[in-house]
């Protein structure tokens, strides 16, 4: 079993660590709020008093971190773990970051380094079955597997650094606009007299079919463990969603693609987040569409 410093805590990262736990490693553990590291302290991981102590001797250096900025600091700056962490030690990012900042840090690092961003909100965090979209040297992805697998049920190379940012984008994107077309659709039918349930049953086993639908259906009772039978109550937040959106129309500038679609996306998430709907589950937008409707 290794010993793994794992740098951030939050609603995602604590279950990840604590899957880690679960599976026979030993977890160093560094998050600015402390009750976080006091809950997997609780669970049985060891506390570093700071990132670099969390990655100091570890085999392992994983971060989960908000954004670009605080991935940079924590590997290049004050958090000091490039330089605190071994010569030898698997280097990863798990973040949702901007591709240049992943690539950025990847090469400064001077040693092997994934980016390996998740989907699954924070129901798979939990129940580990996280996907990772890897991007780095395969032989470290190889390396990486078996601490990555504690996680997640799905793992996939995706190329150099930088590209599972790409991935998690392209996926982010995609999603948010299915969720919002398939809210426009449910709101449609209400407004037309059919019953969601009747939808659903057409729709989720018709080419309409998604993810967001099957899994994360916008409208309370088709999906029990949908967000929507719990007041959408996050699952991956819609702030988190407005986040992506924008990491990834500033990765489709740079290529020089238009997006516009995903454009559309991000100006309806904007919207939400906007008017108080930032910790509602991202599939709560359905009630932004719905209210929005002329009477």
């Amino acid at each position: 079993m290794a010993r793994i410093g794992f740098i951030g805590l939050g609603r995602m990262g604590g279950p990840m660590a604590r899957n880690l736990l679960k599976a026979g490693h030993q977890v160093v553990v560094f998050d600015i709020v402390q009750p976080a590291v006091d809950a997997l302290v609780a669970a049985g991981a060891v506390a570093g008093f700071s990132a670099a102590a969390a990655a100091k001797d570890a085999d392992v250096v994983i971060t989960m971190l908000p954004a670009g900025e605080q991935v940079r600091d924590a590997w290049l700056g004050q958090g000091g773990l490039s330089k605190a962490s071994r010569a030898d030690a698997l280097l990863m990012d798990c973040s949702t970051i901007d591709v240049a900042t992943a690539r950025e840090v990847a090469a400064a690092t001077g040693r092997p380094f994934l980016d390996a961003p998740v989907s699954g909100g924070v129901m798979g965090a939990e129940a580990g079955t996280l996907t990772f979209m890897v991007g780095g040297d395969a032989a470290a992805v190889e390396r990486a597997r078996p601490v990555l697998e504690a996680m997640g049920k799905t793992i996939v190379h995706c190329g150099e650094a930088g590209a599972g940012q790409v991935a998690k984008l392209c996926n982010n994107m995609m999603l948010a606009a299915t969720m919002a077309v398939t809210s426009e659709a449910f709101v449609m039918a209400e407004r037309l007299g059919l019953p969601a349930q009747a939808l659903y049953d057409v729709c989720s086993k018709s080419t309409a079919m998604s993810w967001a639908l099957n899994s994360y259906c916008p409208v309370p009772g088709p999906v029990p463990a949908s967000p929507a039978n719990r007041d959408y109550a996050p699952g991956f937040t819609a702030a988190l969603m407005r986040k992506d959106l924008g990491l990834a129309q500033q990765a489709a500038k740079d290529a020089g693609v238009d997006a516009p679609v995903g454009a559309l996306a991000l100006a309806l998430f904007d919207r939400f987040v906007e008017g108080g709907g930032g910790g509602k589950d991202f599939s709560g937008i359905i009630t932004m569409i719905r209210a929005g409707q002329r009477a």
